[in-house]
């Protein structure tokens, strides 16, 4: 079972949500916060999976909730998804620094919903190619300020590998073709990765992948 927290000042927003997730067998919404300061309270007080975050809300916006989430070692298992009215790519970039695991807006297909839920559950990041080649692009200056190769010392040969195709936005799936390995080998890799890295979820890694100059600017 997935736990959903939902996080938005506007009740009807997250009665829709609710409403939504409840239907689905493999999913439940564990608590709502209108602010985020009722947010974090909530995660710190029930096992929380996933929660779905609005940025702008009072008593702690989603994004200052979302920084607080990721730096507590005890909610590590939490992982955020931006949900905003605004698809602009300062709030991506502002999100996925924040913390988050993945973006959406609020007009996006209840089935993308509901697939972003698990998709995030699972470990994975909810940024496509595109919105990720956006993202890092307009992230560019940060991360060249951060350090380079060096990071990747600890990491063999193939996890190299595997952590360029992770920044290229290939899912476990497609790594494993490509690499011609099992789907739960390519898992493994991930994993392994995630952990020397010291990564909280694949989003890092694909930050990672772009500083460290696995991933060049503008590749297709």
């Amino acid at each position: 079972m997935i736990r959903v927290a939902l996080a938005d000042d506007q009740v009807l927003v997250r009665a829709g949500f609710r409403a939504l997730l409840e239907a689905e067998p493999d999913v439940a919404v564990v608590g709502e916060a209108s602010t985020g300061e009722q947010l974090l309270a909530l995660v710190r007080s029930e096992p929380v999976d996933v929660v779905l975050m609005d940025i702008r809300m009072p008593g702690g916006d989603g994004l200052w909730a979302t920084e607080q989430i990721a730096a507590d070692p005890a909610l590590a298992g939490v992982h955020v998804v931006v949900v905003t009215t605004f698809e602009l790519d300062d709030y991506v970039a502002r999100a996925v620094r924040a913390g988050a695991s993945g973006f959406l807006v609020k007009d996006t297909e209840p089935v993308d919903l509901i697939r972003a839920v698990r998709v995030v559950a699972d470990g994975d990041a909810l940024l496509s190619p595109g919105v990720t080649r956006r993202l890092l692009e307009r992230m560019a200056v940060g991360l060249r300020e951060a350090p380079g190769a060096d990071r990747l010392a600890a990491l063999t040969d193939r996890e190299r590998e595997v952590l360029r195709l992770v920044g290229h936005g290939l899912t476990n799936d497609e790594i494993a073709e490509r690499l011609v390995l099992s789907p739960l080998t390519a898992k493994t890799h991930v994993s392994r990765i995630m952990s020397k890295l010291h990564a909280r979820d694949r989003v890092q890694l694909v930050v990672v992948a772009y500083e460290t100059g696995l991933v060049a600017p503008g590749w297709q």
